[in-house]
């Protein structure tokens, strides 16, 4: 503690005079276009420990890239504006509801990517089948394979994944690798994982680096989440699982048998150049070029008849493109919202959203898991179950030592939305997400027999049983809830 009273008086009126300056700068500054809850977080941090409060926000104050990579953003928007008015787009599916044309005109208004018809989807929920499904259609490619995930790792679970790559590039098949920088660096398999893509001869970059000696600066905890493959512009894949083995290769996950449990979809038809669209974005962020020879306009229609729109968000973004889908498709439920989502700390209005469902009569579930692996975010979750369980919404815990990592929602028996973005705020403002909306009943099922295969393994939460939890894990809970709105 400063003991003021020893000091001159002069020290002490400029040490006020500095305080108050402080202080009422941040009144002025923190508030600026940030939520109401976030903001007052940020200013209790900063009144109450000053030096440190400020020092954060200085370092993590500022949820959006910087301003050059927004204008690349708005850059490659206008371009696949442009483009996509000169695309066969197929035949969409008639007799919308009344409610999801709006909905798609917003999300490509926020996003740029249009909504698209005869694609196929289809679900792999089986981990290794997924990496292995993966690896043989890139041993299928006779043009190019395009490779971007949150995290990649060269281990014994991926190896047929990293041969696939290897052998297109053997063949002279340019393989172009996306991973992000932070979640990469210093984990397990780097080096070995950034040795295997070398000597492959990929074309590999890390995205959102901060590297100040190059000149590459922005907030450190901003990631790019997004998982997805390419293949010729022709099949595509994306999801919520890493190209990792299922313990992510920790030794702490090791040592609790932690395993994940994931989801991907592959997808082919027009809305595979969509998928190409986002990882070219996310390519030219990262190296100012675009590759020769890509032809997004190229699309083919094949034989399925979903309806699918690509919905990336993320910082680059002026607004959060996947929160505003959310809440319109939460809204515009009539029976049934089913959701799966590994880390769901919901801001107000998501909250508003999933609990006026019930009160319309709306079936609500959600699937989280029993066991989490991120503390803050675990505990966090964990405060919003009273306020969940008591508007009605059925949680069901996932059980340990396996971690739901899925990402996706279904509404009703017509429309889906998968992709990697959690409900949470480090998934609405701080990462780069990709999310896929599909309008079909046919889709619809098999997302129901997912659901259905979580639901029998896992087992539901009750109020009663809510509420015997220890004090102290209330207070833990509540304090992770305070900090999940630093933004």
């Amino acid at each position: 503690m400063l003991d003021v009273n020893s000091w001159p008086w002069w020290a002490v009126l400029g040490y006020v005079i500095i305080d108050l300056s402080v202080r009422v700068f941040a009144v002025i500054v923190v508030p600026r276009n940030r939520r109401p809850t976030a903001a007052m977080a940020w200013l209790l941090a900063i009144f109450f420990i000053p030096v440190l409060g400020i020092l954060l926000f200085l370092l993590i104050g500022n949820p959006k890239l910087p301003r050059v990579r927004r204008r690349q953003q708005e850059r490659i928007n206008e371009y696949i504006t442009d483009t996509a008015s000169n695309l066969r787009l197929g035949s969409l599916r008639p007799d919308p509801p009344e409610w999801f044309p709006p909905l798609v005109r917003m999300s490509q208004a926020m996003g740029a990517l249009p909504l698209s018809g005869d694609n196929s989807a289809h679900l792999i929920s089986d981990y290794q089948t997924s990496l292995d499904d993966m690896a043989e259609a890139i041993r299928g490619a006779a043009d190019y394979v395009h490779v971007e995930f949150y995290i990649l790792q060269a281990d014994s679970s991926t190896d047929n994944f990293f041969r696939a790559m290897e052998e297109a590039a053997a063949r002279g098949i340019p393989v172009r690798v996306l991973l992000d920088y932070w979640a990469n660096r210093w984990k397990p398999k780097y080096r070995e994982t950034i040795r295997r893509l070398e000597k492959m001869g990929a074309d590999w970059h890390l995205m959102l680096p901060v590297q100040p000696l190059r000149g590459r600066i922005q907030r450190p905890d901003l990631r790019n989440h997004r998982k997805l493959v390419v293949i010729d512009g022709t099949v595509g894949f994306l999801g919520s699982q890493n190209i990792t083995d299922s313990s992510y290769n920790l030794p702490k996950n090791i040592r609790l048998g932690l395993h994940w449990v994931d989801l991907m979809v592959r997808v082919e038809g027009p809305v595979v150049a969509s998928l190409n669209a986002v990882f070219l974005s996310d390519y030219y962020a990262e190296t100012d070029t675009v590759p020769e020879g890509i032809d997004i306009t190229r699309v083919e229609t094949s034989r399925g008849d979903l309806d699918c729109q690509i919905v990336p968000s993320g910082p680059g973004f002026e607004v959060e493109n996947n929160l505003r889908l959310f809440l319109g498709l939460l809204y515009a439920a009539q029976d049934r919202i089913m959701i799966v989502s590994p880390y769901f700390v919901p801001d107000e209005a998501l909250l508003a959203a999933v609990t006026s469902a019930v009160d319309r009569g709306v079936q609500v579930e959600l699937f989280v898991s029993e066991q989490g692996d991120q503390a803050m975010v675990y505990h966090a979750q964990r405060s919003y179950y009273e306020a969940l369980l008591r508007a009605g919404i059925r949680i069901w815990m996932y059980p340990k030592p396996y971690i739901l990592h899925t990402k996706s929602l279904t509404i009703d028996d017509q429309v889906a939305v998968i992709g990697s973005s959690n409900m949470d705020m480090r998934s609405f403002g701080l990462n780069m997400e990709v999310s896929m909306l599909v309008r079909g009943e046919e889709f619809v099922d098999e997302m129901r027999v997912v659901e259905d295969d979580y639901r029998s393994l896992s087992r539901e939460l009750t109020l009663e049983e809510w509420m015997q939890q220890p004090l102290r894990s209330t207070v833990l809970d509540n304090l992770a809830r305070l900090t999940s709105a630093l933004q």
